[in-house]
């Protein structure tokens, strides 16, 4: 079966992400401004990934931590490394090497050992000054990994019961009591 063209195909009623900006924050919306104009006058993949990243919602601009950050740019020296989203200390971490990082926001601890260190912390809109093509920097995200991504997808049923075994149940506590009777165990109806 074709895809009605006449219909204009099959995505019906789905709008892309980047046609409003649905942020109040007022520092994002100028950002938004201004790597749209640089997205279009430079032509550079950098500003326009930078720019969709911009757009996306708090979940999908995961942050990430400063052993992740150290990890990532060991052996890239002289580079800057862009995140569109916050950056977090660690604890765990004892020593923070010389980095040179630019981010959309970072935590206060994380902002005083990048500077102890001798590196540097800079915002997005210093960012298009410096290397407004994207020259000399590592963009990179931190990971999309949630506890609520474990509960995502299809539901068990009597017919298929191996549809996503592996999908986590909302259930209040984890014992003997809870959610255990019928659809858990064979000698009550059925177990999935």
């Amino acid at each position: 079966m074709g895809i009605d063209l006449k219909a204009g195909g099959r995505r019906v009623g789905h709008k892309s992400s980047m046609k409003k900006v649905k942020t109040a924050n007022p520092y994002n919306k100028l950002l938004i401004k201004l790597y749209k104009f640089l997205a279009r006058r430079t032509e550079s993949k950098f500003c326009a990934t930078v720019l969709k990243r911009l757009h996306m919602s708090k979940t999908n601009r995961p942050p990430i931590g400063l052993h992740r950050l150290s990890r990532y740019m060991s052996q890239k020296d002289g580079k800057t490394a862009v995140i569109v989203g916050k950056v977090t200390d660690d604890v765990r971490m004892l020593e923070c090497p010389k980095l040179s990082v630019c981010a959309l926001a970072f935590t206060t601890g994380a902002r005083k050992r990048i500077e102890s260190s001798g590196g540097e912390c800079i915002p997005l809109d210093q960012l298009a000054l410096r290397a407004p093509k994207g020259n000399g920097v590592v963009l990179l995200r931190g990971p999309k990994s949630r506890e609520a991504l474990s509960h995502f997808g299809h539901s068990t049923s009597v017919n298929n019961p191996h549809t996503h075994t592996a999908v986590k149940p909302y259930v209040r506590s984890k014992g003997r009591k809870f959610e255990k009777a019928r659809g858990r165990r064979r000698s009550c109806g059925f177990k999935v």
